[in-house]
């Protein structure tokens, strides 16, 4: 029950992050070239709405295996190396994300030091720039929650999209419905051709 919640509100955050910063483009857009005005801040928050959505999706991504990967060479290793090179890759992730992490960490302390703002938006800097902390511990949460799927079984691998046979499983429904029409086509004409 928590568990879809959380994942209900993580689509929505996402979901609301994307359309906010659709529609807050397409509102400067009609301001600046239809009354010759803008939003002053629209441009700072277009960008830091782009950054939350990025990181939360890549959280997300890691969740749900839409990310693009290149698992050729793990493929081509014998079946039982399989979740030791899955684990390996986590661990690096991993690794990636808390150098991320910390160095954020460092950067966020400094900003909120010095007392820096945004320079449209009247705001500590630090605030909007938390999400390079927050998206990054997600990140490291999902990897955690991947690696210990693999270790105990329950997942092989990180379960990339696999874009190309997503591409050909379309081309080829796509075949089938042209051939469909093409029969289809082809039996209309055989009864006209009997009357």
């Amino acid at each position: 029950m928590i568990k879809k919640v959380v994942s209900h509100l993580e689509e929505g955050f996402i979901s609301l992050l994307l359309v906010s910063m659709t529609l807050l483009v397409f509102v400067e857009v009609v301001a600046r070239f239809g009354f010759n005005s803008g939003i002053h801040w629209a441009q700072e928050a277009t960008l830091l709405m782009a950054a939350w959505f990025v990181l939360f999706g890549a959280s997300y991504g890691v969740k749900v295996g839409a990310h693009i990967g290149v698992d050729v060479f793990v493929k081509m290793l014998p079946a039982n190396t399989h979740r030791f090179f899955t684990l390996l890759a986590i661990a690096l992730c991993l690794i990636y994300c808390g150098l991320f992490v910390y160095g954020s960490w460092i950067y966020l302390s400094k900003m909120k030091m010095i007392g820096i703002e945004m320079a449209d938006i009247p705001i500590p800097k630090w605030i909007p720039m938390s999400i390079l902390v927050i998206g990054f511990v997600l990140l490291i949460i999902r990897f955690l929650q991947l690696g210990w799927k693999v270790m105990i079984g329950e997942a092989e691998g990180f379960h990339f999209a696999d874009e190309a046979k997503e591409s050909m499983s379309i081309a080829n429904e796509l075949k089938e419905t042209a051939l469909g029409d093409q029969d289809s086509n082809n039996t209309h004409q055989n009864k006209g051709d009997k009357s």
